[in-house]
């Protein structure tokens, strides 16, 4: 199994470096006063909503898969979680101006670059250890110093001191902990495996695909902008659901804060899930209920205010108005039974 292999990278941590920053904006600004919730796990697993009801805490700005926002959003020219194109929407404007000077002053081939050399999962073992070549060091920096960047910018702009990152991959996870200017909480999300493996075997759509810019600059259309998500078979499914949580564990052990979130636990009990949450996140919460979640006999329910600017994630992010938080079971009565026992042989503790 893969959590019998992954403490062997633990040998000896690094030290965390501090990132230099340089360019639009001042060092102060640029690196303090702010924490950064990342939501870790598997895709599927109910980050997404989790994310949005963070979101409706004070204080707390969500901007969705933050890894995925050079190819989809200032390549692509993708929705935002507000509807409308990237390069259209003022949040996103100002956060590249702030960051960058506008989008059209980063440089996202260099970017996709950097995230290739330091930011996958064959990584992770050399980001676990001390050792490193000083070319892997020297583009991680650089590719940390973009983060910085940008999650600075985003606090400036929104006016909240706490970012909620739903990038969900083990090795960006990995690359913002030695980046001793972030002040970084780690949220994993975890589902029951089967479940996930066979939300990952159906289509689903992708509302994301944007029209034409307003302004008439040409987008890059990718392969992301097709109109449905990735499906896996259950064993490939299983099989990743196992790397990113084991090496979710793994981060925990180096010192990170982590905490560890169930899907069904916060579908059961929302509140109760949310308030943890928010308190592992440093964000302020009373102790009167949560007047935007509400729950009866038929379940519970979230009264979603607009949709967050977030540039990816699930469809949840376009849902604003009454969304339903219950359990989907599906899988129970839909996915063969060879197909469970595969997942749950490959996923045992």
């Amino acid at each position: 199994m893969v959590m019998s292999l992954l403490p062997c990278w633990l040998a000896k941590p690094m030290e965390r470096t501090s990132v230099s920053i340089s360019g639009p904006g001042d060092t102060e600004r640029m690196t303090g006063g702010f924490r950064v919730l990342y939501l870790g796990g598997f895709g599927r697993s109910g980050s997404t909503l989790i994310e949005r009801l963070l979101g409706e805490l004070p204080g707390v700005c969500p901007v969705g898969e933050l890894v995925h926002l050079w190819q989809r959003g200032v390549l692509a020219g993708e929705r935002c979680g507000c509807g409308a194109p990237f390069h259209d929407c003022p949040f996103w404007q100002r956060v590249g101006a702030i960051a960058f000077g506008g989008w059209s002053n980063a440089d996202a081939d260099r970017i996709s670059s950097l995230r290739r050399q330091v930011d996958r999962n064959r990584f992770i073992p050399l980001l676990a250890r001390s050792e490193g070549p000083p070319a892997f060091r020297r583009a991680l920096n650089e590719y940390l110093s973009v983060y910085l960047r940008l999650y600075s910018a985003v606090v400036e702009a929104s006016g909240c001191r706490i970012v909620v990152d739903s990038s969900k991959l083990a090795s960006l996870a990995f690359c913002l902990h030695w980046c001793g200017d972030l002040d970084l909480r780690v949220l994993h999300v975890v589902r029951d495996s089967r479940a996930v493996a066979y939300s990952w075997m159906r289509q689903v759509s992708r509302p994301d695909v944007a029209p034409p810019r307003s302004d008439g600059l040409p987008v890059q259309r990718t392969a992301a902008a097709h109109s449905y998500m990735t499906k896996y078979p259950p064993a490939s499914a299983a099989l990743r659901w196992n790397i990113q949580n084991s090496a979710l564990h793994v981060l925990a052990r180096t010192g990170t804060p982590t905490l560890l979130v169930r899907y069904e636990d916060m579908v059961r009990d929302p509140e109760s899930v949310l308030r943890e949450a928010a308190a592992f996140a440093g964000a302020p919460v009373s102790d009167e209920p949560l007047r935007f979640l509400s729950g009866d006999g038929g379940g519970h329910h979230a009264d979603l205010g607009a949709a967050a600017h977030t540039v990816s994630g699930n469809r949840v992010r376009f849902l604003s108005g009454r969304v339903p938080i219950r359990r989907d079971d599906a899988w129970q009565a839909a996915m063969p039974a060879g197909q469970r026992r595969t997942v749950t042989a490959l996923t045992l503790p």
